[in-house]
């Protein structure tokens, strides 16, 4: 029998709500089962065994984030199935920085009213994240939270831990300029940049399902709620076949904030603008904000949501491997010694 407690939900919180969202939510965390999972989900503690077989000097990477003002989109839109895919990504994607892969992942989800078949819903989008990345969901938190959200609104964030063996950790030491810089597309906004897309769209004060031409006839808000693209199969295989000297994840700050985190000092990059993915999101949002490239470029990914560095003799084996995986990915430009991000 399970507990109930009447004082409890006359102040907000349902447990037997709970209880519910857990069954609801079973059959997409079993989607994410891998062989390294030991328990199942309602322990106090997701147990995952390590296959260190191949592994000489294993390092566990771990990543947080969150999925931001992009929420309330998902909340106008009554749409919650995507979010969870975001959330992953922006943790799975952080690690692969380091060449790490990506082996579980836990979500927190706090909200004003447990509506069991919402938070079921979210679920399903985090379940089918991990499925990209390759990672099991081994645990996570619903909070129901009466009067500290409203009852509609939700926050979602997540943690994953990846493993990399030490001496197949990234290593920008090797870096020359004149090596080459590959980006993959992003499949949009991603995550990022919200405050300022809601601000520029003026989100709550227009109507964001209608389909519009210069959006390729879909409308705002779901071209807005596209889940950020998760690199993961591509990226661990072109680690097994090429030198990989730096990765980075574009997000929160652009090219000229993420792109120098992966350089050694006194290293930059010259970027072709011409070569990037032009999606129609950004010029409306240029257009519509009055943005200046350099803003623009400085808090979007502006079609492009990773980038990688390798020697030149190995850019043709590592283009060939990322669009043998189904990656759009180009050269984009090159490694210079002059400190800063080039756009030319």
């Amino acid at each position: 029998m399970k507990s109930f407690s009447e004082s409890y939900k006359a102040a907000g919180v349902d447990i037997t709500a709970g209880y519910k969202a857990v069954e609801l939510m079973k059959t997409h965390i079993a989607r994410t089962m891998t062989e390294g999972v030991v328990s199942g989900i309602g322990g106090f503690g997701g147990l995952f065994a390590l296959d260190l077989s191949q592994t000489k000097n294993p390092v566990l990477v771990s990543g947080t984030d969150g999925v931001g003002t992009k929420l309330k989109i998902a909340f106008m839109m009554d749409k919650h199935d995507t979010v969870g895919i975001d959330c992953v990504a922006m943790c799975v994607n952080d690690i692969l920085c380091c060449g790490a892969k990506p082996l579980l992942f836990l979500d927190y989800i706090a909200c004003g009213k447990n509506v069991p078949e919402k938070i079921a819903s979210i679920v399903a989008g985090i379940a089918e994240g991990c499925v990209q990345a390759g990672c099991a969901l081994v645990g996570g938190e619903t909070a129901e939270m009466p009067g500290f959200y409203p009852e509609n609104e939700y926050d979602l964030a997540g943690f994953s831990v990846g493993v990399v063996d030490k001496e197949r950790i990234l290593d920008n030491g090797t870096m020359r300029a004149g090596d080459i810089m590959i980006g993959l597309a992003s499949s949009g906004v991603h995550s990022n940049g919200f405050s300022l897309v809601r601000k520029v769209f003026d989100l709550e004060n227009r109507d964001i399902t209608k389909p519009l031409a210069v959006l390729n006839g879909k409308s705002l808000g779901e071209t807005l709620l596209t889940p950020t693209k998760i690199y993961v199969a591509p990226m661990l295989a072109l680690f097994d076949q090429v030198q990989v000297k730096a990765v980075s994840h574009i997000t929160g700050g652009g090219f000229y904030e993420n792109i120098p985190r992966s350089l050694p000092e006194g290293y930059g990059a010259k970027i072709e603008e011409s070569v990037l993915p032009k999606l129609p999101i950004f010029s409306l949002l240029m257009q519509e904000g009055n943005i200046d490239k350099r803003d623009m470029y400085n808090t979007f990914n502006m079609g492009v949501g990773m980038t990688l560095v390798v020697a030149p003799e190995d850019a043709d084996k590592a283009m060939a491997v990322l669009k043998e995986a189904g990656e759009n990915a180009f050269v984009m430009g090159e490694i210079t010694k002059t400190e800063g991000v080039e756009l030319c």
